[in-house]
């Protein structure tokens, strides 16, 4: 074999070697960030909320690792691609390179003006640089706007364990959405002794996303998350 044919093996096998080691950043990556907790709900993931859209890893030197990741939709992992719409802004949230991977996470608010995007956008980054990703950057997407149907199963679950209510099936709306002044949802279930009778104490719980129930039969005040 001649030096030329040489240097080509050896530069295709190093740049196989540099394209799984990337796969296997993104899928580090990427379980480290399904795995921040939204900080309204704790005992909800940021992938169970449906909120955490992508996660990629680009170019250079990558700290190994494998785990089961890609980019998640829903709550659901799906191997690398942003599955969602246009990017509107976002922030960088660097520093020094040390390795030279930068990792970009999308993540999707449950409403415009929701007060807890600030800190679920420090968590990813705290928690990424944490792992050895020196660059972090975490991007807004709004298009399509997050919809309660977004929570998973296992997320739902973990709602009903804290207490809380979980959605039902979001409303489909196109055109022009009317002004009701009548009741917005049909009264949920406690999620403590199951009874249909509860009642709306408030349009608003701890948070905007939220409505606080009473049961009438336990007698408990609850919290029901909205159908959005």
């Amino acid at each position: 074999m001649s030096g030329r044919e040489r240097a080509a093996e050896v530069a295709l096998v190093g740049g196989a070697a540099a394209e799984v080691a990337l796969v296997s950043a993104r899928e580090r990556a990427a379980e480290v960030a399904a795995g921040v907790r939204d900080p309204e709900m704790p005992m909800l993931t940021l992938a169970d909320l449906g909120v955490l859209r992508g996660v990629e890893v680009n170019g250079g030197a990558v700290n190994g690792g494998a785990v089961n990741g890609g980019a998640v939709n829903g709550g659901a992992v799906n191997g690398g691609e942003v599955h969602g719409g246009e990017v509107h802004g976002g922030e960088v949230h660097g520093g020094e390179v040390h390795g030279g991977e930068e990792v970009v996470v999308s993540i999707t608010p449950t409403y415009t003006g929701c007060p807890a995007l600030a800190t679920m956008r420090d968590d990813l980054v705290h928690r990424l640089r944490e792992a050895g990703f020196a660059r972090v950057e975490v991007r807004i997407v709004l298009d399509p706007p997050w919809s309660s149907d977004w929570i998973s199963e296992r997320g739902r679950a973990a709602l009903r364990e804290a207490g809380l209510s979980a959605p039902g099936p979001a409303p489909r709306r196109s055109g022009p959405i009317p002004l009701t002044l009548g009741p917005a949802r049909s009264a949920p279930p406690c999620p403590r002794c199951g009874s249909a009778a509860t009642r709306l104490t408030s349009e608003f719980g701890a948070t905007a996303c939220k409505a606080l129930y009473r049961c009438t039969g336990c007698l408990e005040p609850f919290e029901h998350v909205k159908e959005i």
